[in-house]
């Protein structure tokens, strides 16, 4: 161990002759300690929301929409296996998409229906197996006779709208009429709710309902043609590329759109805030670094005569300046280690217990994501401010001249 490092200990170490300076060293470890550890929570809670609606989101909608200008397109089956045949393509699946109105017995609701294919979903219905999907939104060719009912799962906030539970008949009333000697007549059709599914974002259980693509189709009246197909990749985070690459190979008129494109106001709104949170909280540590300045002042003061001893015995100012940032860099060390450790821990317990939250909150538990390359972050902007914070107090007690350190130390 250098001199320096020894000496910086001692100082740390030793009782100072005034108690208030201990005190301000005190203050300052308490300060950094919980600046910090609000750091890691906050920007734990701030990465869990992320990636809670991120997966909320990815749970109800493909990672690339694949659609041709101007409108429905038919031969779609040709797009799909060339979509599946892309490098990093999970699976396709067409989808039929249009505005209806919902109504039952209660009441009525503008909702999007989506028209799917039971035997080739993707991975859109997480809670529900592929036997199930079949069984709730069988083929038209399955059914038992033209009375039988087609299926239709609804969102529940939208079944919850219109007053519509399991087995009830609701009707669908497409957009798209069909004109007739007194106008334009809206397409009505008649489904059996087959089940309800939440997704845990209210703009989806609110307006959205699925049914067999054959259903929609003939209710859209577009004759075996698609409105789009969701495609989902084995990497989310690479799927404007994958986007682009798709758009490449099956040409004009066909365009892309990637869940990241399709979200980025959102995404875009919590990265600020993440950011913003960061900036805010970093202050305390800021009004710590202070204390840690004001300690290192007082404490060069107090050591006058020790420093000038100390540069008449040989000490260059590059040690003495070394000395005293080692010394302060000790207190924002331990302030941070305890931060560190006090938000790692009350994240987990977090974690563990589930924090629960009033209904208001679009989650119903805290959400937790502790990335340790966040905490990694966190604790080298700390120690970098209070490094900042030990320069002018070192400097300082560098310039001091040792005869008047010796003369009125």
């Amino acid at each position: 161990m250098s001199y320096e490092l020894f000496i910086a200990g001692r100082y740390f170490r030793s009782k100072r002759r005034q108690s208030f300076v201990s005190l301000i060293s005190f203050l300052s470890i308490a300060g950094v300690a919980v600046g910090v550890m609000a750091l890691v929570v906050v920007i734990a809670v701030m990465s869990g929301a992320e990636s809670e609606f991120r997966r909320r989101i990815l749970g109800i909608e493909p990672h690339v929409w694949v659609a041709r200008h101007g409108g429905p397109f038919s031969g779609y089956m040709e797009s799909v296996n060339q979509i599946k045949s892309e490098k990093g393509v999970v699976s396709a699946s067409p989808f039929v998409i249009a505005q209806a109105m919902v109504s039952a017995d209660s009441g009525s609701s503008g909702a999007y229906v989506r028209g799917v294919d039971p035997h080739n979903p993707g991975p859109l219905f997480k809670e529900m197996t592929a036997k199930e999907l079949e069984s709730k939104l069988p083929d038209p060719s399955a059914r038992k006779s033209k009375d039988d009912k087609p299926g239709i799962v609804l969102g529940k906030e939208l079944a919850n709208v219109i007053g519509a539970k399991e087995g009830d008949t609701v009707l669908v009333m497409s957009l798209k009429g069909i004109m007739s000697p007194m106008g334009i007549l809206p397409r009505f059709k008649p489904f059996r709710v087959a089940g309800t599914f939440s997704s845990g974002m209210y703009e989806y259980d609110g307006s959205l309902g699925y049914i067999h693509i054959e259903d929609a189709q003939k209710l859209m009246r577009l004759d075996g043609s698609v409105s789009r197909i969701g495609v989902w990749v084995d990497d989310i985070y690479s799927a404007d590329k994958i986007a682009g690459a798709i758009e490449k190979k099956l040409g004009f008129p066909f365009w892309t759109k990637d869940w990241m494109t399709m979200n980025n106001n959102l995404f875009s709104a919590l990265k600020l805030e993440k950011t913003a949170m960061f900036v805010i909280l970093t202050l305390i540590i800021l009004v710590a670094a202070f204390n840690i300045a004001s300690s290192l002042i007082m404490m060069v003061n107090e050591k006058t005569k020790d420093i000038a001893v100390l540069k008449a015995m040989g000490a260059t100012d590059s040690s003495i300046r070394k000395i005293f940032v080692v010394s302060g860099l000790l207190t924002g060390s331990i302030g941070t280690l305890i931060g560190i450790l006090g938000g790692v821990g009350l994240c987990l317990f977090l974690e563990r217990f589930k924090f629960e939250l009033p209904p208001a909150y679009p989650f119903s538990s805290l959400p937790i994501q502790l990335e340790y390359l966040d905490v990694v972050v966190i604790a080298i902007s700390a120690l970098v401010i209070c490094f900042v914070a030990t320069i002018y107090p070192a400097r300082q007690a560098s310039r001091l001249v040792p005869v008047e350190g010796i003369r009125y130390g």
